[in-house]
């Protein structure tokens, strides 16, 4: 039996086993007729294959210029074929097993810069209770870090006032302690004396922090609404959402110096790994420290 036979019987039980979709499998034949014919090149097939074969299978696929995620995809497919051809004993090993994945490319999310930060901080009207609330919100957002989902279920008791911290219940129901800073602390004083009983007026009580103007807790989906109607007062004309303001924070953090772990445990990251995906930030930094402080940079410091 030829590879495009082995490859058709593995297409069809797909089909009737799983009930994949027909782009699903077309996608599969494209990608496994392409390895076949690659092992060809190299006078080999899907049952005499090894290792290092599909290894150079995927440089070829790099050298067509394909993104991490495509390679990836067509692995996945690869990986497939190979546990189906062990399983029913038609190879005694299975190559593609210890195969690593393409590391997809993390790119560092949106976010403003400082003197944004600063404009769209002070769009909202204090004069009024509604630009009280969002003057908070904008505040607490970008001091703390927090995401959006958590930033609207924080109830007024998860406030420490005194020592500037917020309880906050992140995913996984995982509760951290996050810093809050004096501006921002101003701002919520001063929404909770004249702003939200205006807000709570007439209305049942909630524990809710942050209320719209029927008394009723925030929502994401009204806090969006709000950070892009004060981005577009403020002039900013960059994308904005309220993730951006949580990036922000980070990248802010991170370019003035301060530890890539203090930062995990700010955002409620479990891994620094995630967090890693602000390096690039700090590793700019030190290379401009490093050019003005270092006597063998080129740059000296005044």
């Amino acid at each position: 039996m030829n590879d495009e036979s082995r490859i058709g019987l593995f297409l069809d039980e797909l089909l009737v086993e799983r009930g994949l979709a027909n782009n699903t499998l077309s996608a599969y034949r494209n990608d496994l007729e392409f390895l076949a014919g690659f092992l060809a090149s190299r006078s080999q097939n899907v049952i005499t294959c090894t290792r290092e074969d599909l290894s150079a299978w995927l440089d070829a696929l790099y050298q067509q210029g394909l993104t991490a995620t495509s390679v990836a995809r067509k692995l996945s497919a690869v990986r497939r074929f190979f546990r189906h051809l062990t399983e029913r004993e038609i190879r005694a090993e299975d190559p593609a097993r210890l195969l690593s994945a393409p590391k997809r490319r993390r790119s560092l999310p949106k976010f403003l810069d400082e003197q944004d930060v600063d404009d769209l901080l002070a769009a909202p009207d204090i004069t009024t209770p509604l630009g009280l609330r969002d003057a908070a919100m904008l505040e607490t957002l970008y001091a703390t870090g927090m995401r959006v989902s958590e930033l609207v279920t924080i109830g007024t008791q998860d406030l420490n006032g005194e020592t500037g911290f917020f309880r906050v219940v992140g995913k996984g129901d995982k509760e951290r302690i996050t810093l809050v800073g004096e501006r921002a602390l101003e701002r919520i004083a001063r929404y909770l004396r004249q702003a939200r009983p205006v807000l709570m007026a007439g209305h049942k009580p909630t524990a809710a922090l942050f209320v719209t103007a029927r008394g009723e807790p925030m929502t994401r989906q009204n806090f969006w609404y709000i950070i892009r109607r004060h981005a577009a007062l403020a002039g900013i004309v960059k994308e904005i959402s309220p993730h951006g303001l949580r990036h922000s924070f980070a990248t802010h953090l991170v370019k003035n110096g301060a530890d890539l772990r203090g930062v995990q445990m700010l955002l409620g990251h479990a891994d620094v790994s995630t967090t890693e995906i602000y390096t690039h930030v700090a590793n700019t930094r030190l290379k401009q420290v490093h050019a003005r402080f270092h006597p063998r940079s080129g740059g000296k410091p005044e």
